[in-house]
């Protein structure tokens, strides 16, 4: 099937899917509302099969140290899939299913699956890696950009994590847990019990991101923007906490957006 654009309809909300931009979502709106930020390399865009930054793009794999290019020097970041073109498998008004064979500069063969579901409430987004090869380390994650202001005053975020992991001055996680602190943040953090972060803009939508993961990075040091990103392990993860995909087990991982009207 082709890669043009997906319109998916529930009720008062659309969603666009753009399997030939990287399999981003690249549009959300609800009751009129858009609530992503718009633009090619914005809307909500995979991050697999990695999340995050790799220290020096590098990451090993029992004895092979693989090398990813440096496309945030000195790191890689956010993975590979959200550059390719996907393919899409089969759709209907509220459901698209999206797939992404693994290519170079990632070592090994694969495939990404996404289904994006829309309801009158709700986004969910289901990410599956398989292979049918080798086995190797990956990591699940999604990229939404929420617009900072939709037209009065600007979103609050409300969470509570367990902890907070210690950046360093390199962006990475230094191993450290700390207690969580003020933003702004282009940090990582610790939910134990699933990622459940809010965000409001008030007297227009209040948006709940969940997940059963218990990783989320919370980035909202630019203006225009704030994401919350769950993800299956932390950045670096790749080096730190593996997950390991096998051809007996995927990896796979969910999130919803779930909102209500004022």
């Amino acid at each position: 099937m082709s890669n043009e654009d997906i319109t998916l309809t529930a009720g008062d909300a659309e969603a666009i899917v753009q399997p030939g931009n990287g399999g981003r979502i690249g549009g959300l709106r609800v009751g009129g509302l858009e609530l992503l930020r718009q633009g090619e390399r914005f809307g909500c865009f995979p991050m697999v099969p990695w999340c995050g930054r790799i220290r020096d793009g590098r990451f090993r794999d029992g004895a092979a140290v693989h090398q990813m290019p440096l496309n945030s020097p000195p790191h890689a970041i956010h993975g590979t899939a959200r550059d390719g073109v996907w393919r899409t498998a089969r759709t209907s008004r509220n459901e698209a299913v999206i797939t992404y064979d693994l290519v170079d500069p990632w070592p090994y063969s694969g495939r990404v699956t996404q289904a994006v579901t829309l309801t009158e409430g709700a986004l969910t987004l289901t990410m599956s890696v398989e292979t049918y090869e080798s086995s190797f380390p990956a990591q699940i994650g999604w990229h939404p950009w929420f617009n900072r202001n939709l037209g009065a005053e600007d979103a609050r975020l409300d969470f509570h994590p367990a902890w907070q992991e210690e950046r360093g001055d390199d962006h990475l996680p230094t191993g450290r847990r700390i207690d969580p602190g003020p933003g702004p943040w282009d940090d990582c953090f610790g939910m134990p019990s699933g990622v459940d972060v809010s965000l409001t803009w008030p007297g227009q939508l209040e948006l709940k991101v969940t997940s059963r993961e218990e990783w989320v990075v919370v980035y909202d040091e630019q203006e225009a923007a704030v994401c919350v990103e769950p993800q299956t392990g932390p950045p670096n993860g790749l080096n730190t906490l593996p997950r390991l995909v096998t051809p007996l087990e995927p990896l796979e991982a969910a999130t919803t957006w779930s909102w209500r009207r004022p």
